[in-house]
Parts: structure tokens; C-alpha cells; sequence
């Protein structure tokens, strides 16, 4: 059997043998209970082997409102998934649940990755990969399923990426997923740190972007019904050892 290695080396986001990447998001209510938490799945999960080679990883991220955990899961199939929930979940579930009691566990999200991009720098030239020190997750709703709304809004965000006139240097990378019931995108980027981000948001335009006319087409797309914002940091990675 494969033992369970816990690293501090953040996912590849891009991994083409992720077939089935899903986000779910954990209440806990506190800092405290947020470190509890990450400690309590690590052990959960170190304490048993690695449950399936369908599996490539699996990261806990803690949010910047000091209250949630962003999961994020890198499967090859749904199918692998949902043989481990019939056999392994249960019991991880239970042990978390009773070294923490009261996690609310607020759904869900399958995707499936659709495009990545870096910033220009990492575009022009080999240079070092940047640790991030932020990850960014921006969370798009659409007014109904519409899978072909979903991936011309991806490519509407990246042509106005790729014609952004101050790209602020912070960014690293952008991840973009899209859900399997067509009504969502999310959005896992990288940045260097929360601060850089927090200036790129204070800057002229309305999110990231300067305010041109290919931002203004992003954010008032038909259809459009939301957009919310999380920043978090990368607090646990499991990996098969």
C-alpha cells in the first residue's frame, strides 16, 4: 500500500492527468478551529494509506476571513471519487468530525479545468517559478447552465489579460475551472502575497483590470449573476508518498 506524504508544495494547478478537480469549502468559525481543523485531517488521512492512485493530491487552504477552508481535490475521473466516498470518506469524515466538532460543510464543486495562464513575465522567457504567497479564488455565477457562456467568458477574461496596460507585478498565475452543471467558473490564481493583490483591487477599474473597454465587456456579460472574491493561504498538501 502507498503511505500518505504531507508536503508543503503547492498543487499543480495544470496537471493534465487531473480529470475531476473539485472545490469545497468547510465553516469553522475561528482561527483556532481553523489550525484544529488542518491538523485534524492531516492526521486522519496520514494515519491510513493513500486511498486511491486515481487520487494525485489533496490541499487544505485556510481563508483570509479567519472562518473557512477551501479543499481542493485532484482526481482522474469522478468515477474514482465516488468509489472513494462508498469505502474510505466515511471514516476520515468521522475522525475530523470528532477531534472538531460543528464543521459546517457547504458543498461540492466539480469541475473541470478549462485554461491557465501566467503573467507576462512568466510568459516571455524561462524564469524561476514563484512560490505563491496568496491564493485568490474568484467564484463567477451564471444566470443558468450555459457551457458555451461559460468558456467565451474565460477567453473574454484572458484577451483582456493578455491587453491589460499595468499588469501588476504580483500576479502569477490564473486557473480557470469550470463546473460541470454550466453555471459556475472559478478562478484559482496565484499571487506573491494578499498585499499585492489588495493593491491590484485599489487600482483604477472595477476588480484587477485597468478600466478598458475588454473589462468592462467581463463584467457586465449577459448573464452574469455574481462574482465574490476569497483570499487564502496553502495550508496542507497530501500526496501519495
Amino acid at each position: 500500500m502507498t503511505a500518505t506524504h504531507r508536503t508543503d508544495s503547492h498543487p499543480d494547478l495544470a496537471d493534465p492527468r487531473v480529470g475531476a478537480p473539485f472545490f469545497s469549502t468547510w465553516r469553522v468559525g475561528t482561527p483556532l478551529r481553523q489550525r484544529q481543523s488542518v491538523e485534524a485531517i492531516a492526521g486522519a488521512w496520514e494515519r491510513r494509506p493513500w486511498p486511491a492512485d486515481d487520487l494525485l493530491g489533496y490541499h487544505v487552504h485556510t481563508g483570509h476571513d479567519a472562518s473557512t477552508l477551501l479543499h481542493y481535490s485532484q482526481w482522474t475521473s469522478e468515477s474514482a471519487y465516488e468509489t472513494f466516498v462508498k469505502s474510505h470518506r466515511q471514516e476520515r469524515v468521522d475522525e475530523i468530525d470528532t477531534a472538531v466538532p460543528g464543521i459546517e460543510r457547504l458543498g461540492l464543486g466539480r469541475y473541470r479545468h478549462y485554461r491557465s495562464g501566467g503573467t507576462p513575465a512568466d510568459r516571455n522567457g524561462p524564469v524561476p517559478r514563484r512560490v505563491p504567497g496568496c491564493i485568490v479564488i474568484v467564484d463567477v455565477e451564471f444566470e443558468g447552465p450555459d457551457p458555451d457562456r461559460q468558456r467565451a467568458w474565460v477567453d473574454a477574461v484572458f484577451e483582456a489579460l493578455e491587453n491589460e496596460p499595468a499588469p501588476h507585478p504580483g500576479g502569477i498565475s490564473a486557473h480557470f475551472h469550470l463546473s460541470t452543471d454550466g453555471t459556475r467558473v472559478l478562478n484559482y490564481a496565484e499571487w506573491d502575497s494578499a498585499r499585492s493583490h489588495l493593491e491590484a483591487l485599489a487600482a483604477s477599474g472595477d476588480g484587477i483590470g485597468s478600466a478598458t473597454a475588454l473589462w468592462e465587456r467581463v463584467q457586465t456579460w449577459p448573464g452574469l449573476k455574481s462574482s465574490t472574491v476569497g483570499r487564502y493561504d496553502h495550508a496542507l498538501g497530501l500526496v501519495p508518498a
